[in-house]
């Protein structure tokens, strides 16, 4: 029997030539691959669950921590009021629960200290969709860690509720509502009770940079001393501001992000700031890894 050996063929140029366009191809290809599923989601979903003023509807994934620094700066007839907080939210086993805490510090002209700290439980009650909005009722137990005779808390336990509503709307809009209420039993014999609205409009300039527009009103019970404790009454007060602000992100390997912001809040009432500033800084990363897909 007789056995045929042929040379090695090589390839004409011709076919080099298609080679190698089929290499670029599918190098490109690689590249552009996690762009065209980014481009396959809104833009509005680039930053989410980072508004200054307003809760937004989203729970924290599963994995996820979120830390939170806040710093405003309010002018009030040329008296200066800083507030920082930190806050800190832990999924608790799924996107479902979520648990948080508040530590909120003052300094005022005169003084400085802690106000009142909260814990915080938030129910992921809607998760968004084409048309249902994200719903995440929100239930706090406020602690009286704040020195009442300054001004920094009630002097009791008190309670708070907040329903947070949030829809994108378009690739680069989302829209935010807030409604809410804190009770102070028992505060000097007084039961105080506070409640709150907000609402925002946010855009998405790209994935990674927002522009947005908060507004926050409150209707709030305090007591108006006077000499003798049987002359104390209970005065309400109404604040409401409106505040332009801007957030950028930061995204990193392993799906950390940091997110930095600022805003400039108006008052828009007698019993509200004249201005202020408002710095904002989260941070938040993995602290175990888990199935679940990440969204933001």
């Amino acid at each position: 029997m007789t056995v045929n050996m042929n040379p090695l063929q090589f390839p004409d140029s011709r076919s080099r030539s298609k080679l190698r366009l089929l290499v670029i191809a599918c190098l490109l290809a690689v590249a552009v691959l996690p762009s065209r599923i980014h481009a396959s989601e809104p833009l509005a979903k680039g930053i989410q669950d980072n508004s200054f003023f307003i809760e937004e509807a989203y729970n924290q994934e599963p994995g996820v921590v979120q830390h939170i620094f806040n710093l405003p700066i309010d002018f009030t007839n040329g008296s200066r009021e800083i507030a920082p907080s930190f806050t800190q939210e832990w999924p608790v086993f799924s996107q479902t629960h979520q648990f948080s805490y508040t530590i909120p510090y003052i300094f005022t002209e005169d003084d400085n200290g802690m106000e009142d700290m909260r814990l915080n439980y938030r129910l992921q009650a809607l998760t968004e969709d084409e048309y249902t909005p994200a719903f995440a009722p929100r239930l706090s137990l406020v602690l009286a860690t704040g020195d009442r005779d300054k001004g920094f808390g009630a002097g009791v336990v008190g309670y708070e509720t907040n329903l947070p509503f949030s829809k994108i709307v378009s690739d680069r809009w989302t829209l935010h509502f807030n409604a809410g209420m804190s009770v102070f039993p028992s505060v000097r014999d007084h039961h105080l009770t506070n409640y709150n609205l907000g609402a925002s409009a946010i855009y998405a300039v790209s994935r990674d940079f927002n522009l947005m527009l908060e507004t926050v009103a409150g209707w709030n019970d305090d007591i108006a001393e006077g000499a003798f404790v049987f002359e104390e009454t209970v005065d309400r007060t109404t604040t409401a501001i409106v505040s332009p602000g801007a957030r950028y992100a930061f995204n990193f390997a392993n799906d950390a992000q940091l997110v930095i912001g600022a805003a400039l809040p108006i008052g828009l009432t007698s019993d509200s700031p004249d201005w202020g500033v408002f710095f904002y800084c989260s941070f938040e990363h993995w602290f175990t890894r888990t199935d679940a897909r990440r969204t933001k």
